[in-house]
């Protein structure tokens, strides 16, 4: 009998405990839920008009066209016929110089990082959720003709990122520890000096360090341990309050690369960038591959739907808006971020780093996002137009890879926390480099903002906010803004040194190493 009692005792303990587990758990999600509104609250209030300013659109026939994206297309447009299409021109040479047929093996060259782990730092900071939900946002509203438009405009985005990362390199900063400082924040501080608008130059400079600051913390911290706890919530059903732990383990990750500097963050990024890489192009393929059949009326529909926008929201220019916005917020070009990490190559050629970093948007927009395009069409699960109810952004994207085999759910979650980490130690890096500029080199400085970043990442998976990335996402596109008017400026000194550099490969004086 007291064994009964003892055996009933235990259960009512146990179903308590359960009991005040779940209320705990339930207080703690009601508590997360208040900072959140609250947080979310406050950016909507007193940041929202900076958000509105940064995304003004204008009506265009049935749509809105934010200007910002035109301002980066047109950008895109206007180097590639100054450089005289470099990015057709000078492909193969780029192709060498990442291979390193051009670098000599006994060189004593000032920098950091190769040419291959420089590219593969700025593609692990653009190689994202831009890649994956990005695109699904585009096919929702704008069909399957928004990925030719998509891929035009990444074509264009090349010469934008030759500029860019030229003059990064140019104007670099290599500090007594052999560190390397660069970017938009130098090259327009120094650069535009140089050629006697020194006042104009600072304002564009800590325009663009501050807002690179509040990028990196936000769209480049934030919003990737978001969404890597949603997935794992997607596909492994990991309860949403777990997001604290989940935004520690990130944490912790995350501080280990970056407390070891640029050199460590390459060290890791030249080895995730291509695993990813062929993971999610694998997975495309194999789902291609299943629907051969399908494929002729897949590239039907994008050329087809491109001209005529055929049942899209805004017809051919709302298919046209959508490719380019997409591929503007996927590949960066003209935001000035990726500058910062070519900055870090050894070279002594700044024209090198310029075209490796051209092939930055062709792997990114041209040949990722089109995968992402082509499963989504060939599943034909929403091609357009997207009526606020059906599959949209990340759940259409994954829909349509699950559609083919279910194991892609998992595969797919691996490749988006892959994509979250590489972004995070990436943008890390960015605002690292901004705030050092903006408030002095040294580590003690460097450490405070690496412990402000690793908070965020916590707090990014923690909670559930909108208004918080439309301000991070508006504090990185006005990053372009500050770049591209120094770019107008300091482009004739990017083709003075391109014309140097030919002409010594032409002459032999840099010679080519097999």
């Amino acid at each position: 009998m007291n064994s009964i009692k003892f055996v009933i005792s235990m259960l009512m303990l146990a179903w308590a405990n359960r009991a005040a587990a779940e209320d705990e758990a339930s207080s703690f999600a009601g508590v997360i839920g208040q900072i959140s509104s609250r947080v979310d609250g406050f950016f909507k209030e007193y940041l929202n008009g900076f958000v509105e300013l940064v995304f003004f659109s204008v009506p265009v026939d049935g749509t809105q066209f934010p200007l910002i994206v035109g301002w980066l297309v047109l950008a895109a447009i206007i180097f590639t016929w100054y450089f005289g299409f470099i990015q057709v021109r000078k492909a193969k040479l780029a192709i060498d110089i990442v291979r390193g047929k051009y670098t000599d093996p006994n060189s004593t060259n000032e920098g950091e990082v190769s040419h291959f782990q420089a590219l593969a730092t700025a593609l692990s900071g653009t190689i994202g959720l831009g890649n994956i939900a990005g695109v699904g946002v585009a096919l929702a509203i704008g069909g399957p003709g928004a990925t030719f438009w998509m891929v035009l405009c990444g074509l264009l985005g090349m010469a934008s990122k030759f500029c860019e990362c030229t003059l990064g390199v140019k104007y670099r900063v290599v500090l007594p520890s052999g560190a390397v400082s660069g970017g938009p924040m130098y090259y327009l501080r120094d650069g535009m000096a140089e050629i006697g608008f020194a006042g104009l130059g600072k304002v564009l400079a800590v325009g663009f360090a501050l807002m690179c600051i509040l990028g990196s913390l936000g769209g480049g911290n934030m919003f990737q341990a978001n969404q890597a706890h949603a997935m794992l919530t997607y596909a492994f059903g990991v309860p949403a309050e777990y997001g604290l732990l989940t935004g520690l383990v990130l944490a912790g990750l995350v501080f280990a690369v970056i407390s070891g500097g640029m050199t460590a963050i390459s060290a890791v990024t030249e080895k995730i960038v291509p695993w990813m890489g062929v993971l999610y192009v694998g997975m495309s393929v194999v789902v291609i591959g299943a629907n051969l059949d399908q494929i002729s009326a897949a590239f039907s529909a994008i050329f087809s739907g491109a001209f005529t926008g055929a049942g899209v929201a805004g017809g051919f220019i709302g298919a046209l808006i959508q490719g380019l916005k997409r591929a503007t917020f996927s590949n960066e070009a003209g935001i000035g971020s990726a500058a910062i990490a070519h900055s870090a190559v050894k070279t002594k050629e700044p024209v090198t780093e310029g075209l490796v970093a051209l092939l930055e948007p062709f792997i990114d927009t041209v040949i990722i996002c089109t995968m992402t395009a082509l499963v989504i069409t060939i599943a034909g699960l929403n091609t357009a137009p997207f009526d606020g109810e059906a599959l949209t952004g990340v759940t259409l994207t994954a829909a349509s890879f699950t559609s083919t085999a279910d194991i892609f759910k998992y595969l797919l979650a691996f490749a988006v926390i892959l994509f979250a980490f590489s972004t995070m130690i990436s943008w890390s890096y960015y605002g690292l480099k901004a705030w050092t500029f903006l408030f002095g080199e040294g580590r003690g400085c460097e450490m405070v903002f690496k412990a402000i970043f690793c908070v965020f990442i916590v707090i990014g998976a923690t909670i559930q906010f909108g208004a918080v990335i439309d301000f991070s996402d508006a504090a990185i596109f006005a990053m372009s803004i500050f770049n591209i008017i120094g770019l107008y400026f300091l482009m004739p000194i990017v083709k003075r040194e391109l014309k140097m550099f030919i002409a010594k490969v032409d002459s032999g004086a840099i010679k080519k190493f097999d």
